[in-house]
Formats: structure tokens, sequence, C-alpha cells
């Protein structure tokens, strides 16, 4: 029985590339819950439940970046082109494009 995770039959997946297609999943999972959380917290009033909203997106946020550093250091070539990206000043699709050709892209 296959998971939404999985484009192929995962029998035929190495176990790297299922735990790699876990984390995209989880990584993912991670994006919807810090943006389900940001729309709780633009229209909750009570400051005291904004506030463990604030926390449980950290949390989140946490989790995403836990998850994306994961992928990172198995494909060094995204991490080069992160790098041109992420943590920057200046044009952010210029960047992009400079991440692009600097990963071979």
């Amino acid at each position: 029985m296959g998971f939404d995770q999985y484009h192929e039959p995962p029998e035929e997946l190495s176990a790297a590339t299922r735990t790699f297609a876990r984390m995209i999943t989880s990584l993912t999972e991670e994006a919807e819950a810090i943006g389900w959380y940001e729309q709780r917290i633009s229209l909750e009033q009570d400051r005291e439940a904004q506030a463990i909203m604030r926390n449980a997106q950290r949390e989140e946020m946490k989790h995403f970046g836990m998850d994306l550093e994961f992928l990172l250091r198995r494909k060094p070539e995204w991490r080069e082109t992160l790098k041109r990206i992420l943590f920057t000043t200046g044009d952010i699709v210029e960047r992009g494009e400079e991440g692009e050709h600097a990963a071979g892209g």
C-alpha cells in the first residue's frame, strides 16, 4: 500500500529515497502548519491565545528548519543553490538565478 508521498512503487525505491520522500512530506506539512497558525493569529483577539499560537508556530518553524537542513545535508547541490538565496540582501529573483547557475542549473 502506497502513501501520497510516493509517485513510484515504494517497494522499488531505496530506503534512502523513501526517507527522503518522508522528509519532503514532513517539510510540506510543517510549512502548512506555519501558514495555518499565521491565519489563526491574524484573527485571534485574545492576547494569551495569540501568544500560545505564536509559540506553536515557532515550534513548527523549528521543525521546518530541521527538515530542510536534513535534506540539504543529503543534497549538496541544493545547499549550493540556497547559499546564494537565503540570508542575503538584494533582489531575491536575481539571487535565485545566481544560485541556479552556481549549482549547474
